[in-house]
């Protein structure tokens, strides 16, 4: 094997970099755990293939895309949550968590090369044309998203605000695609809407936690509370169709409802991903009793919060098994322009519990509606992804908004809480 190129170098210099862990935004990397030194033999091999395919390929490739492609080939195969943030992919997840975009308001990931619906953002251009947890886009505007990558996938959804994208949808269980023509829009995703569900009863939805939920959960408990003339008698969180966003919003929604005790903890292999949030002295919600939603569309942040208060006996958890995303991804920028998302930890409920590849299991299950046949209806979970973590954080093999009347978890929650007001008795 010939020696690796001079003028190498310095892109394999720039490879290596690309691997260290950084907290957060920082810009200085802390000490990697204990290691072996790096193969120097596979470092020659990729010198070399990286060579013969920039002198031999039948096509002329610039070297920032070869690059480019290798990182991303590194962090494909790492977990279904890691990957390379080029400049639109960067942009795309800062809008998604300041909670503004222009598209057509879904939230998806990838399945043997096609694209998922983990859930459809409430009262988006996706939500109103019936798109469901679980549905494949095969097509976006004839091009079929085989030849896509996920953000690639994305990018072609979101567009000119009233521009038109037409999708071609599988729903499980199903042969025949629908075609579905959705007008694009701002998509200024509310991440908190609430009303009253009778006297004394309250309702709260949480679409996504974004970088404003805690603040906006507080303003909506208030209204509500001033709205309830003679209090709160019962309040409903709901978390069905959640995909999750940012850590800190969902402890500070579980710390609208908690005295004190732990929210939620972190492990991983680097000391910075050692961390334990705790409640800060006090129960908004004054104890009211509560019952948190949730279903296979629950996932990450919002399973932070249904965990937390379950094991914290304040909150009756209802509804079908969460989604079980239960790793923590770290945006580790690599300029202004791009970055990695990175799964730097695993997090725990305050009892101890991995939601990971598990998911939240409900106090009470109840199905949100049946198939006609008489069979539940489950959507993807994280178990079904390809190379998801384990409980314990080792890889797996490698595998392939209703009226309240109409919505029967809304309802059986409802009942219980309106028993519990009778019988004078709060969840713990």
């Amino acid at each position: 094997m010939s020696s690796r190129p001079a003028h190498l170098a310095a892109p394999i210099a720039l490879l290596m970099a690309c691997l260290l862990v950084l907290p957060g935004n920082a810009v200085s990397a802390p000490s990697a755990p204990d290691s072996p030194g790096l193969p120097l033999e596979e470092l020659r091999a990729f010198a070399e293939v990286l060579d013969r395919i920039r002198s031999a390929y039948v096509e002329n490739v610039d070297d920032r895309t070869l690059l480019e492609n290798a990182i991303k080939g590194m962090l494909s195969r790492l977990d279904p949550h890691s990957s390379y943030l080029n400049e639109e992919a960067y942009r795309s997840l800062q809008e998604a968590t300041s909670g503004e975009f222009g598209g057509v308001g879904l939230e998806v990931d990838q399945e043997d090369g096609l694209v998922r619906v983990v859930a459809p953002m409430d009262g988006t251009p996706a939500d109103i044309a019936g798109l469901q947890p679980g549905d494949l886009i095969i097509r976006i505007d004839d091009r079929p998203v085989r030849d896509m990558t996920l953000s690639e996938a994305v990018n072609a959804m979101r567009g000119e605000v009233g521009s038109v994208v037409d999708l071609s949808v599988r729903r499980p269980g199903t042969v025949e695609l629908m075609e579905l023509s959705l007008v694009r829009s701002l998509i200024e995703v509310p991440s908190v809407s609430a009303s009253m569900l009778e006297p004394g009863f309250g309702y709260i939805r949480i679409a996504q936690f974004q970088n404003r939920t805690g603040s906006d959960l507080r303003r909506e408990l208030a209204r509500l509370q001033d709205e309830a003339e003679a209090g709160l008698s019962g309040l409903i969180l709901d978390l069905r169709n959640n995909p999750g966003g940012v850590l800190q919003a969902s402890v500070a929604v579980a710390d609208t409802f908690l005295a004190d005790g732990r929210i939620v903890y972190t492990e991983g292999r680097l000391p910075s991903a050692q961390v334990s949030y705790s409640a800060n002295g006090e129960d908004l919600g004054a104890g009211v009793p509560l019952i948190v939603l949730i279903n296979e569309g629950s996932a990450s942040a919002a399973e932070i919060v249904a965990g937390a208060l379950q094991d914290h006996r304040r909150a009756i958890v209802l509804g079908t098994p969460s989604f079980g995303k239960g790793s923590v991804q770290t945006i580790l920028p690599l300029s202004d322009d791009r970055a990695i998302k990175l799964t730097t930890a695993l997090y725990f409920t305050p009892g101890g519990a991995s939601i990971q590849a598990q998911g939240i299991i409900p106090d009470i299950h109840v199905e949100r509606e049946h198939h006609p046949s008489g069979e539940s209806i489950r959507g993807p979970r994280e178990a079904d992804l390809p190379r998801h973590l384990r409980s314990n954080g080792e890889p797996s093999a490698a595998q392939g908004k209703t009226a309240a009347s109409d919505d029967r978890q809304i309802m059986e929650a409802l009942n219980i809480l309106r028993g519990m007001h009778l019988l004078g008795r709060s969840p713990g």
